[in-house]
C-alpha cells in the first residue's frame, strides 16, 4: 500500500464515525484553543506595556528613594532625603542631562459635582510633560508660574475627568481635594497605563509641586524624574547623576532606575507568566491526547474482525499499524487546526476588552504539540492492533 491509500483508509474510517470522531477531538479542539487564547493575552499585556514605555521615550531616569530592587522588590514607603538643591545640581553639573524635576505622590480622593474618585495626585514642574510627553487635550498643562505662586490649580487625567465630569467639559469648573478647592486647568490627551512606573496616567491628577508639599503637609520630593540628552547618553547620565548624589547621600539612600531596566524587568516577569498560562492551558491537550488514546482502544475492539479480514487477505502488520496511527494523527491535526481557528477568533473578540496579540510561536507550538499528541497516543492502540491474530480477530464477535 502507498501512503495515499493509508490516508484514504483512515479518512473512510473516520468519516464512518462521525460523533465519535468529533467527540475525539473536541479534547485536543479545546486544548489548542485555550493555548492560543492565553498565550495571546499575556503577549498582548507585553505588547502594551512595552508600547507604553516607548512612549515615554528611552531617554528616561527615575530616581528613588532607599535601594530598591527590581526582582524583589524594595520598601514600601522609603523615607525621602531629597532636596530641590539636588535638582538644580544634576542639572548644572551633568552634560547628559536636558531635564530633571522633583515630584511627590499621594492617593488621595477627589470631588466634583456630587462624584468622587480616588486618584494618584502628582506634585510636579512643568517641565515633567516634557519628559513624559504629556500634552493637554482640554486647557493646559501645569505651568511653572503655577509652582512658583503655589497655585491652587489640576491638571486632569482622560479617565480621572471621565470618573468627575462625564461626558462634559470640565476646564474651569472646580474639584475638592480634602478640604481644598482646585480649579481644573486642563484634561490630558488619554495615553492609557505606563504613566511612569508603571501606573496609568488616565487615572492620575497634577496640581504644581509647591502646591502638593503645602496639601500633603511634606518638605521634600519623593522622587526625580530624568530626561537625558539622547537615547545613547542615558547610561553616563545614571553614573553623573550617582556621582552628583553620592556627595550629600549614602548608596542605599537612592536608586537610579533607566527605563531600559523597568521595561527589561516588567517583560521578563510577564514572558514567565506567558509562558505559564501556555503550560496549564497545555495540560488539557494531554487530556485530549489520552482521550484519543482511549477512543482508538476502543476503536481496535470494536474492528478487530475488519483488522482480521485486513490480514486475511494479504495486510500486514505494518500496514494496520500505520492505518491507525494515521487515524489518530488526523485527529489530533483536524483538532488543532479547529482549535486554532476558535482560539484565533476568540483573541480578536477579546481585543475590544484588553489587548490580545496571537503570536506565530503559539500558533506553531500548540499546532506542533497536537499532532505530537496523535503520534504519542497512537502508538499504543496501533500497536495493540498490528499485533491482532487475522485467525483469532476473525472469529471475534
Amino acid at each position: 500500500m502507498n501512503f495515499l491509500e493509508y490516508i484514504t483508509l483512515a479518512l473512510t474510517s473516520l468519516r464512518t464515525n462521525k460523533v465519535r470522531s468529533l467527540l475525539t477531538m473536541l479534547g485536543i479542539i479545546i486544548g489548542v484553543a485555550s493555548v492560543i487564547l492565553l498565550v495571546s493575552i499575556g503577549s498582548g499585556l507585553q505588547a502594551f506595556i512595552t508600547q507604553q514605555f516607548a512612549s515615554l521615550g528611552a531617554n528616561t531616569l527615575f530616581v528613588l528613594p532607599g535601594k530598591v530592587d527590581l526582582r524583589s522588590g524594595g520598601p514600601a514607603t522609603p523615607v525621602s532625603k531629597f532636596e530641590i538643591s539636588d535638582i538644580y545640581d544634576i542639572l548644572h553639573e551633568s552634560e547628559y542631562v536636558r531635564l530633571a524635576v522633583p515630584g511627590v505622590i499621594q492617593q488621595a480622593t477627589l470631588t466634583a459635582k456630587g462624584n468622587t474618585a480616588s486618584e494618584q495626585i502628582a506634585g510636579i514642574w512643568e517641565d515633567y510633560f516634557k519628559i513624559a510627553s504629556y500634552e493637554a487635550n482640554y486647557g493646559d498643562i501645569i505651568r511653572q508660574t503655577d509652582v512658583e505662586r503655589t497655585r491652587k490649580v489640576i491638571v486632569l487625567g482622560a479617565t480621572a475627568a471621565k470618573d468627575l465630569f462625564g461626558d462634559t467639559d470640565p476646564v474651569g469648573q472646580t474639584v475638592t481635594l480634602g478640604d481644598v478647592r482646585y480649579i481644573v486647568k486642563g484634561v490630558l490627551v488619554a495615553k492609557g497605563g505606563g504613566g511612569g512606573l508603571g501606573s496609568d496616567i488616565d487615572q492620575r491628577a497634577f496640581i504644581p509641586y509647591t502646591t502638593a508639599l503645602r496639601q500633603f503637609n511634606l518638605t521634600r520630593p519623593y522622587a526625580i524624574f530624568i530626561q537625558t540628552t539622547d537615547a545613547k547618553t542615558v547610561a553616563q547620565a545614571a553614573e553623573d547623576v550617582k556621582r552628583i548624589l553620592l556627595k550629600r547621600l549614602k548608596p542605599d539612600d537612592f536608586t537610579v532606575l533607566q527605563q531600559t531596566e523597568l521595561l527589561n524587568t516588567i517583560t521578563q516577569f510577564l514572558s514567565v507568566i506567558t509562558v505559564a498560562l501556555g503550560g496549564i492551558a497545555a495540560i488539557s491537550l494531554l487530556v485530549g491526547g489520552i482521550g484519543i488514546m482511549n477512543i482508538m482502544l476502543v476503536s481496535v475492539t470494536e474492528r478487530t474482525r475488519e483488522i482480521g479480514l485486513r490480514k486475511a487477505v494479504g495486510g500486514t502488520s505494518q500496514d494496520i499499524l500505520i492505518q491507525f496511527l494515521i487515524e489518530a494523527i488526523i485527529l489530533s491535526l483536524v483538532g488543532g487546526l479547529l482549535g486554532i481557528a476558535i482560539g484565533s477568533l476568540g483573541a480578536y473578540a477579546m481585543h475590544s476588552f484588553i489587548q490580545t496579540q496571537v503570536t506565530a510561536w503559539s500558533v506553531g507550538l500548540a499546532a506542533g504539540f497536537s499532532t505530537l499528541i496523535g503520534v504519542i497516543f497512537g502508538v499504543a492502540p496501533a500497536i495493540r492492533a498490528a499485533k491482532l491474530d487475522p485467525i483469532e480477530a476473525l472469529r471475534y464477535e
